[in-house]
């Protein structure tokens, strides 16, 4: 049995139904209610409140372990580690960040998992081509991108391709005490982004760059203050490892990564 913390989220969604494809047993966790392909059995759960949990677990074999943007602020990883051990599930996958790696995000939830003594594997994404989502309503209203840094280009990825290589983690072994660092096939710039929406929508799509300041107003409405400097940081100002494209994704799932104009091509309806 494989139980999936955040089950609904961009990466949770693809990797149940990935999972579900490879005829796996599988436990969907959220906070929320939501509805699971056939087969999968939902547990509502919250990690800031990590004994809710623990019926999830009796009978997993591991477990994906995605924290939401908060759980930095009101939960405990190694209360929720305490859990999983207390059930006797051996493995974890940890949905991390590629900041950890580059120092830009701190690596308490790493540092936790590795120390916890269950076998681990670190999967480290950095930007996701599904944060494009945050300009879905003025593109439909405005047919307008405001975002900050509009020619500095970093790899953007395909959550579905996280979501792919999460499932191979979990299904295989042999991927114990590994880090993986995801990232989209090129380094692309947000106007580059707006470009692609507009091609694939048939109509010009306007670019406005927005100061760090917009930005970062915006920013704090979803995400601690500590991750968004960050965040700003990697975007505004990215090192050679920052804009770097990892050999990983290919060396996976034996194909590259998909590029930003296929992940607009499959949501597009979200900004029409």
């Amino acid at each position: 049995m494989i139980v999936v913390t955040g089950a609904t989220g961009n990466v949770g969604q693809p990797l149940v139904q990935a999972l579900v494809r490879a005829d796996e047993p599988v436990i969907a966790v959220s906070r929320r209610e939501i509805g699971v392909p056939a087969g999968v059995r939902h547990h509502q759960a919250d990690l800031a409140e990590p004994q809710s949990l623990a019926p999830a677990l009796q009978g997993a074999a591991v477990l994906f372990l995605l924290t939401s943007p908060d759980f930095m602020a009101n939960g405990n990883i190694n209360a929720v580690l305490d859990v999983v051990r207390a059930a006797d599930v051996p493995r974890v996958v940890l949905l991390s960040s590629h900041g950890v790696g580059t120092g830009r995000h701190p690596s308490v939830l790493e540092d936790s998992v590795q120390q916890s003594g269950l076998e681990w594997t670190m999967l480290r994404p950095g930007n996701f081509d599904s944060n494009a989502l945050q300009w879905a309503d003025m593109v439909r209203t405005q047919r307008v991108v405001a975002a900050p840094f509009g020619d500095v280009a970093v790899p953007a990825i395909d959550p579905a391709d996280i979501a792919e290589v999460a499932a191979i983690a979990l299904r295989e072994q042999g991927h114990q005490g590994t880090i993986y660092t995801l990232t989209g096939p090129e380094p692309i710039s947000p106007r580059q982004q707006a470009a692609a929406i507009g091609a694939a929508l048939g109509e010009s799509v306007r670019f406005v760059e927005q100061s760090r300041a917009e930005a970062r107003t915006q920013m704090l409405r979803y995400m601690p203050e500590p991750i968004v400097e960050a965040t700003l940081d990697a975007l505004g100002t990215p090192s050679a490892t920052e804009q770097a494209v990892s050999p990983d994704i290919e060396r996976l799932l034996g194909r590259p990564p998909r590029t930003f104009a296929e992940w607009v091509a499959r949501t597009i309806t979200a900004f029409k």
